[in-house]
C-alpha cells in the first residue's frame, strides 16, 4: 500500500460527507455514500468513473482500464501514482470519481449465509 498517496486521497476527501475507508483491492478503498469511489494501491489509484467518460480518461497520462480475471471493467480505471504526483492531477481524478458517485448505483451489501449456531442449527 502507498501510505503517502493514501494520506493525500484522505486529505482530498476530508470535506466530503459519508466517506468510509475499507481495506480491499490490495489497498485502501474510499467508499462515498456506500459506493466505491477511489482505491489506493501500491503504485496506483483505481477510480470509479462514469462509463461515458471512460474513453476520454484513457487518453490521460498513466491511465488504463481495470482488468480483473481477464475481464475489462468499463467505468473503472487505474491511474499510475506518478501520474497524480501534482495536487491538481490528483484533484482532477478525485473530482471525476466524486462526480460519478452521485449517479452511480450501489452494488448493495452482500449478505453472508447464516452461520450455524453451536447446535448446528441455522
Amino acid at each position: 500500500m502507498n501510505d503517502t498517496l493514501t494520506a493525500r486521497v484522505r486529505a482530498a476527501l476530508m470535506d466530503v460527507p459519508d466517506v468510509e475507508e475499507k481495506k480491499m483491492f490490495d489497498g485502501v478503498t474510499f467508499m462515498v455514500n456506500g459506493k466505491m469511489c477511489v482505491s489506493v494501491g501500491a503504485q496506483r489509484l483505481m477510480c470509479r468513473i462514469d462509463p461515458k467518460d471512460h474513453d476520454a480518461a484513457l487518453q490521460r497520462k498513466g491511465c488504463r482500464t481495470v482488468v480483473m480475471k481477464g475481464r475489462e471493467y468499463r467505468g473503472y480505471v487505474h491511474v499510475d501514482a506518478e501520474a497524480v504526483s501534482k495536487p491538481s492531477d490528483l484533484r482532477r481524478w478525485i473530482d471525476l470519481a466524486l462526480d460519478f458517485n452521485g449517479r452511480a448505483k450501489s452494488s448493495g451489501k452482500r449478505r453472508s449465509p447464516p452461520r450455524p449456531n453451536a447446535r448446528g442449527d441455522a
